[in-house]
């Protein structure tokens, strides 16, 4: 049975990594994807649980075998999804999310019609620029960039399934985790989940 394929996109700073970070530690049906990037590690990240962390020349070469799903070149980075990792967790029956920007989501999109997007939107501009702030991680001049971009990136919002603002966290997860619910619960994935089940009672 086939896992329900979750893409969950946000400006920088709008809270994504954190609410995916509650939803994986609530829930061990749903795993994921780590993506390949040519950008240089935070503090605190670790090779192959937040990213693959690649040279330049590896990416391309990965890129150039078509091993990317999906992949893209934001903030001077490039960033790809393994394809091969994608297909494996969905054939598991296991549900998976992409955190990825709006142009790998659109590029998922044309493969795998069937995935769910959901963008996450800050409650306001100056909120996102504090929380970017916040984060002690970039200079004045990265975080500039970042929200000249932000503006462009929001503006993909019409193209998602859903649409969740995270101006109180708690509430923002619980929008998650309906959303990721309700998908479980739709009639095609329930015919077959409980099979045997619906065949004695029919």
């Amino acid at each position: 049975m086939l896992g329900n394929l979750f893409i969950i996109t946000a400006a920088s700073g709008a809270g994504k990594t954190s609410l995916v970070r509650e939803l994986l530690a609530a829930d061990q049906q749903i795993k994921l994807s780590v993506s390949y990037t040519t950008r240089k590690p935070r503090p605190g990240e670790v090779d192959g649980e937040h990213y693959h962390f690649v040279d330049e020349a590896v990416f391309l070469r990965m890129l150039g075998e078509a091993e990317f799903l999906e992949s893209a070149h934001v903030h001077s980075a490039r960033y790809g999804t393994s394809q091969k990792r994608v297909e494996a967790v969905l054939q598991q029956g296991d549900d998976l999310i992409l955190e990825i920007d709006w142009q790998g989501a659109e590029q998922v999109r044309r493969i795998y019609p069937q995935a769910i997007s959901i963008f996450i939107l800050p409650p306001s501009i100056e909120a996102l620029e504090k929380r970017l702030h916040g984060r002690g991680q970039d200079s004045n001049e990265v975080i500039a960039k970042r929200l000249a971009a932000a503006r462009d990136e929001m503006s993909h919002v019409v193209e998602f399934d859903y649409v969740t603002i995270n101006d109180i966290f708690e509430l923002a997860l619980e929008d998650l985790r309906a959303i990721i619910r309700t998908q479980r619960l739709k009639r095609d994935k329930q015919l077959r989940r409980h099979e045997t089940l619906i065949n004695t009672l029919l």
